[in-house]
């Protein structure tokens, strides 16, 4: 019986529904599509942030010096970085009407400012009783360690749990520990594929 909801945020929760922000300087750079997100999120530098190993800041300073930047100039481009990116409040909505009977939990690779920026948003509060993220625990997804202290913090054994990713390797890593998965793409009815899990409507 399903006991536990755990959900990624960044895909899921968190979706990037406008580019134009982050195709604006890619423009400006000659960049191709996706070439910014990918120096923001794949750096070494990123990673280390991930795991908690060094600050988010050292992350944009790695895309300053590499894009030769002003100060002001970085300045703009995170707030057009982040500027089309767009919480899912109906799913949130659909999850904090569940809190109670069933669990709830964040389970995110991010940095270290991301509790304080979910904390602050009402929806993700009224949803969420727990958050593991990934810098504040030196690990992050696929690791099998964090699914466990995921399942440790909402107190229910893996066959309990249902957890929602959209990377295939997270949810499998998921699936061979024992939680029940969906994989999360674009346009998933989310609910419909909890009920299929035998999670109550309501």
């Amino acid at each position: 019986m399903i006991r536990a909801l755990i959900f990624d945020v960044g895909g899921v929760l968190l979706r990037t529904e406008d580019l134009a922000g982050r195709r604006k300087w890619e423009a400006r750079f000659g960049m191709a599509d996706w070439e910014l997100a990918d120096l923001v999120f794949n750096s070494p530098v990123a990673l280390a942030a991930t795991l908690g190993q060094a600050p988010e800041s050292d992350v944009w300073e790695h895309v300053r010096v590499r894009l030769k930047l002003s100060d002001g100039e970085l300045s703009e481009l995170r707030e057009d970085f982040w500027s089309g990116d767009r919480l899912d409040e109906s799913l949130l909505d659909w999850i904090a009407a569940r809190r109670g009977p069933y669990r709830t939990c964040i389970l995110s690779n991010a940095w270290s400012g991301a509790r304080k920026f979910l904390a602050g948003r009402p929806g993700v509060a009224a949803a969420f009783e727990e958050m593991v993220i990934s810098a504040e625990e030196g690990l992050m997804k696929p690791q099998v360690e964090i699914y466990r202290r995921a399942l440790e913090r909402v107190d229910v054994a893996p066959a309990e749990a249902v957890f929602v990713d959209d990377v295939l390797a997270n949810v499998q890593a998921a699936q061979a520990v024992g939680l029940a998965v969906i994989h999360y793409q674009p346009g998933l009815d989310v609910p419909r594929a909890m009920k299929a899990l035998g999670v109550q409507a309501g």
